[in-house]
């Protein structure tokens, strides 16, 4: 009897993801040699929208992307993963294509790995900077019982509260050019531990730290300078035995030495992309990490 051929991958169905589709989520970075993650995924699907095909094996999924809305002026892209069985077959594509076109013209913005960078070229999107993942143990420094920056220094960090959250947000809008509160408003619940810096009553960085497989993540890192971007680091550091992990945007050169000195090594690096837009907006001075390359 004759069978018909297979449907091909990319004429199958892109669908809307939602939190039912967590596992098969981790299964798929699980796929690529990614952690499973689906406590990142959780955040994702609730603050931002998933988009996915499902196999037509049966197994799970065979690709997913993920857009995060920033407010009308910006859409951050990621998740952009393909199972290796389905590589090579345009699904990568074809998912981005369906992404700019739900956008409507929205600019979007990105964190590209090698691999990905040429698909992105392809489809319009432009080098605009990079960033680079440091990971390890972090040696040295202030005692952990410390909440002072430096010896004399009018700056102190402590865990963040509830009332901390609209000044939080103001300077995350200062920084990424875009409202965020969606994606902060999570952060409580999301995080491990979630700190504030302040210098005379007045919030100059927050960042936060959670469970990434066998690693803690630092992100996002907001500060006003280096100092108070290491000082965070520190305190987040003290509260974990997991070794480290922080996506630091890699014009700040400083701060990259410093948590060097300090013992972490650099693991690999991206390229932040646009499209439709010639920069990737707010104070760039003070955004040091992303909450994760998937979001900005």
């Amino acid at each position: 009897m004759h069978r018909p051929s297979p449907r091909p991958l990319v004429d199958l169905p892109i669908r809307r993801l939602n939190r039912g589709d967590l596992v098969t989520c981790a299964d798929l970075c699980e796929d690529r040699g990614w952690p499973r993650d689906e406590h990142r995924w959780g955040l994702l699907l609730s603050a931002g929208t998933g988009y996915g095909i499902d196999a037509p094996d049966g197994r799970g999924l065979a690709a997913t992307c993920l857009t995060m809305a920033y407010g009308p002026g910006l859409t951050a892209v990621g998740m952009l993963l393909v199972a290796g069985r389905y590589a090579r077959q345009g699904v990568a594509r074809r998912l981005m294509r369906h992404v700019m076109e739900a956008e409507e013209g929205t600019p979007l913005a990105l964190y590209a790995t090698e691999q990905g960078r040429p698909l992105y070229e392809d489809l319009g999107f432009s080098a605009v900077g990079g960033a680079e993942r440091v990971g390890g143990r972090l040696a040295g420094g202030p005692d952990a019982s410390s909440s002072a920056v430096s010896s004399g220094s009018s700056v102190t960090t402590r865990p963040a509260a509830a009332d901390d959250l609209q000044a939080m947000i103001r300077l995350d809008l200062t920084a990424f050019g875009a409202d965020r509160t969606h994606l902060l408003a999570r952060l409580p619940a999301f995080s491990d531990r979630l700190q504030v810096a302040e210098d005379h009553g007045e919030l100059v960085g927050y960042a936060a730290l959670w469970p990434s497989g066998s690693t803690a993540v630092v992100g996002p890192l907001i500060a006003r300078d280096t100092a108070v971007a290491q000082a965070l680091i520190t305190e987040l550091a003290a509260t974990t035995d997991r070794p480290l992990r922080i996506d630091v945007e890699d014009r700040h050169k400083e701060l990259l030495g410093r948590l060097a000195e300090r013992g972490l090594e650099s693991v690999s690096r991206t390229t932040v992309m646009t499209y439709g837009i010639s920069d990737f907006p707010g104070d760039a001075v003070r955004r040091f990490a992303p909450l994760t390359l998937a979001t900005g």
